[in-house]
């Protein structure tokens, strides 16, 4: 046993695609996702540190970078059917852990376990870097929806998936990295020019407008 299936196990997230059984003009795999959310969340981080927070960076990095890792055992499934009912998304849990346990006992050699239960752990927790972990994954899903919509994309799933994102980074809207999110980036975001710029712009103030105000 030793950390040759680990690394080899990497390909695989490469060929998972994100969002699967709907048209996409662009393709994005769970590796992909990964590496962007790590990017995403050391930039949230920064926001949050400014702010005076105290980030624990390598928490932070190994929440961001291994959060959809155990999705090369089941998949990435399908956001309406993950969260369908409690029971469901609770069996799909269950699932997970023993997956998880079952390839740190027998493919991570003893030594290096106890550090792989954590990095392979659910990450969204209530620390700050879960909590910035969540809307990172959220703000990546925000912008691969926005691509599609951008592009043309007629299928209805991805209005629904930026709304479903939106909605979920508000569910955070007392941190400074969110407020960043809210007033700055969106905004540049909806500035540029696409066929359904102003379709997106009404839905965009009306997720808002439910949620909460910035100034």
């Amino acid at each position: 046993m030793g950390m040759h299936q680990y690394l080899e196990s990497l390909d695989e997230l490469e060929l998972i695609n994100r969002a699967p059984g709907y048209f996409k003009f662009e393709q994005h795999s769970v590796a992909a996702h990964s590496f962007k959310v790590a990017e995403i969340a050391q930039f949230l981080g920064d926001v949050e540190e400014n702010a005076g927070k105290t980030i624990d960076w390598r928490r932070l990095y190994e929440k961001a970078l291994n959060h959809d890792y155990t999705e090369r055992f089941i998949g990435d499934i399908k956001t309406p059917v993950k969260y369908a009912t409690p029971v469901l998304r609770t069996m799909l849990a269950d699932v997970d852990d023993k997956l998880t346990e079952n390839f740190v006992e027998n493919e991570i050699p003893s030594e290096f376990q106890a550090a792989y239960r954590r990095r392979l752990s659910e990450g969204k927790d209530a620390s700050i870097e879960g909590q910035i972990l969540a809307v990172a994954d959220k703000v990546d899903l925000l912008y691969e929806s926005f691509g599609e919509i951008q592009k043309g994309n007629p299928e209805a799933v991805y209005p629904e998936m930026y709304k479903e994102s939106l909605s979920t980074i508000l569910n955070y809207r007392e941190m400074a990295c969110v407020h960043y999110v809210i007033t700055k980036i969106i905004p540049e975001m909806l500035a540029e020019n696409f066929t359904t710029q102003e379709k997106l712009r009404n839905l965009t103030r009306k997720v808002l407008k439910k949620g909460t105000r910035f100034g």
